[in-house]
């Protein structure tokens, strides 16, 4: 079957192509910016892909177009289809309904961790010689691809996005993966374009509740009461409470080791990479849905000691004259002051500065922006990069937002005057935390490049 995917270079549909070509199919695609690395590799398992939206990719006349949630009413591509009457479906439905089916799904949902934590569960699996299949929205160090599948192996993990499936589907995207095993980490209000509140969000994690077979498995953390509220509105499958004593729990020994201990006692200690309060917790989760798919937990300790992280999740970027430059995906309040406070008990009394980009739809829209001095706080020093008004910019200030601050928050909209200002404060033994969901310009290469030509290593620049 020939497939043309219309948004071909997100994240989500980028994986889902190569699914796709995995299973036998012919798979095209279009997008508006085709661009590595996505493009480089879909390229390279060639899948054809076209710049834009015309109506002229008619004449390749697929069996199926396969329509991302980036496209709206209005795209030309998308007009042509509907006029011409031909068939098309979502990234979501179309996995749901041709891939996993048959599979045993193990869906990683919540507001924060989704990623980390499929990439934990994925690589669990891997390593116990079971070659899971997986759909992630992240590139896993161990994992070397953020997609892979064969008919052959029976798992399937995968990161269960709360956000809608498409302008036809206002649901969310993981109602259509119907898994038996299902993390739900946590949940928070996000995503302020499209829901209108928490208690919308909650309903569409009940959906997702309401698909998980009575044999199935659903892990929870303690003490989340958004969550308290989803399952108080009804659950039919087996129910752990990751955290409390009747399931894992983890006892921190340092900010990179510490002991999980199951209802029997002490179960084994793992020492990793990783730090922060929020990878313990994600950690707990992915051993014990493992586990409900028979990997011993002690296996399982043993393979996150061996896990190298996700790119762009504490991703260090380089060091130039003594100053470490970090990426992160952080773009919520929570994650945010989660991955900060994660750093600082990583280095301890050295300096951080921490540089955002306000890139989301629902930080743009300023939902949340009165929740960032606090976030921010446990930084030194903060830079804040977006431009106030004007089209496609923030909704809000960020100088007046960051105002609590004092004299630690400085704000910038023009981004070689945000380099030069990052330049001027850093010194020798500092930490420099870049959070944004986007490219942000290229900034980490060209930052690390501006600190070496200022310290007399004009080679300087990522490793």
């Amino acid at each position: 079957m020939h497939l043309h995917i219309l948004g071909i270079c997100g994240t989500f549909m980028g994986g889902l192509a190569l699914i796709a070509r995995a299973a036998g199919h012919r798979v095209t695609g279009c997008d508006a910016g085709v661009y590595p690395p996505m493009s480089t590799q879909l390229e390279e398992q060639g899948i054809e892909l076209i710049e834009g939206f015309s109506p002229d990719q008619l004449a390749l006349k697929p069996d199926l177009f396969i329509v991302g949630n980036v496209v709206s009413r209005g795209n030309p591509l998308m007009e042509a289809i509907l006029d011409a009457g031909l068939a098309y479906t979502s990234g979501p439905q179309w996995l749901g309904e041709q891939i996993l089916q048959g599979q045993h799904v193990l869906a990683v949902a919540g507001t924060h961790g989704k990623t980390t934590t499929s990439a934990m569960l994925a690589w669990i699996l891997e390593a116990e010689g079971l070659r899971p299949n997986f759909l992630i929205g992240g590139v896993a160090s161990d994992l070397r691809v953020s997609a892979r599948f064969s008919p052959d192996c029976r798992q399937f993990v995968i990161e269960a996005d709360e956000y809608d499936t498409a302008f036809f589907d206002k649901r969310s995207k993981f109602v259509h993966y119907r898994p038996r095993t299902a993390i739900l980490n946590n949940l928070e209000f996000d995503h302020a374009d499209i829901f209108p509140d928490l208690a919308a969000i909650e309903t569409q994690f009940h959906h997702l509740v309401r698909t998980v077979p009575g044999s199935g498995l659903i892990l929870v953390p303690q003490g989340d009461p958004a969550l308290e509220r989803v399952l108080a509105r009804g659950c039919w499958s087996r129910l752990q409470r990751v955290g409390q004593p009747d399931g894992l729990q983890a006892s921190p020994i340092d900010s990179s080791t510490f002991e999980v201990r199951d209802a029997s006692g002490a179960a084994g200690r793992v020492q990793w990479s990783m730090t922060g309060e929020h990878n313990r917790r994600n950690a707990l989760a992915a051993l014990a849905a493992a586990r409900d798919v028979g990997v011993p937990l002690a296996r399982g300790i043993e393979a996150l000691c061996r896990f190298s992280g996700v790119r762009r999740r504490m991703e260090i970027r380089g060091v130039v004259a003594g100053v470490t430059v970090y990426d992160d995906f952080a773009h919520h309040p929570t994650a945010i002051r989660t991955t900060i406070d994660g750093l600082r008990a990583q280095v301890g009394n050295a300096r951080i500065l921490a540089v955002l980009e306000p890139r989301s739809n629902t930080m743009k829209l300023g939902t949340m922006a009165a929740r960032l001095p606090d976030a921010l706080d446990p930084a030194d020093l903060v830079f804040c990069f977006g431009e106030h008004a004007g089209k496609h910019a923030l909704g809000w200030d960020p100088a007046e937002v960051l105002a609590p601050l004092g004299p630690r928050a400085r704000s910038h909209a023009d981004l070689n005057a945000l380099i030069a200002d990052i330049v001027g404060q850093a010194r020798a033994g500092d930490h420099i935390l870049i959070m944004s969901n986007g490219g942000f310009g290229g900034v980490h290469a060209r930052l690390l490049k501006s600190l070496g030509q200022a310290r007399g290593n004009s080679n300087a620049g990522e490793p």
